[in-house]
């Protein structure tokens, strides 16, 4: 759902700083780790806390994805999402870091 509000909120102009927030909720603001473990315990503790969260986020951008290209798709373009995909990843590829 926030992966969605956030791309809706993009399109609609509301801001970066209030995607960032929107997507910032979906990111546990405590973690519970264990109370004598080391550094890869702790570690491995909050990856598992973060991932479940991470990992909507992501499928919520998929689905998103998926019914917007079926979308474009229907409507019959001279360039396919493929196409689209493919020019994108270049052209981040050819940016400088």
């Amino acid at each position: 759902m926030k992966a969605i509000a956030a791309l809706v909120g993009l399109r609609g102009g509301v801001g970066a700083d209030y995607v960032s927030e929107l997507l910032g909720e979906v990111t546990p603001d405590r973690f519970t780790v264990p109370v004598e473990a080391d550094a890869a315990e702790i570690g491995l503790s909050v990856l598992q806390q973060v991932s479940g969260p991470v990992n909507s986020l992501i499928n919520g951008f998929i689905l998103a994805f998926e019914v917007l290209a079926d979308a474009y798709e229907e409507m019959g373009p001279e360039t396919s999402t493929e196409e689209v995909l493919q020019e994108l990843a270049l052209r981040i590829a050819s940016e400088p870091d």
